[in-house]
């Protein structure tokens, strides 16, 4: 990893098309501006691991999910 200092209206390039600027601080509080391709994604890294617990969630069933179609299935079959 490379660790920078930075001030007010200084920025760091990353390749040769995206520009990361410091624009405010304010106590341990960074404001930073990321100036990048419409293609390149640029996401916060706690809502990304928050999507992908998400996600997880969403394709594991519950038990009661699963018991709540073997009900259905069985009530097709009897039907």
């Amino acid at each position: 990893m490379l660790v920078l200092s930075r001030r007010i209206g200084e920025s760091v390039v990353v390749g040769d098309n995206i520009a990361i600027t410091i624009l405010e601080v304010r106590g341990d509080i960074v404001r930073v501006g990321i100036d990048a391709p419409r293609d390149v994604k640029v996401h916060r890294a706690e809502l990304l691991a928050e999507l992908e617990q998400t996600n997880k969630q969403a394709a594991s069933p519950t038990d009661d999910i699963v018991a709540s179609l073997r009900e259905s299935l069985a009530r097709r079959k009897n039907s």
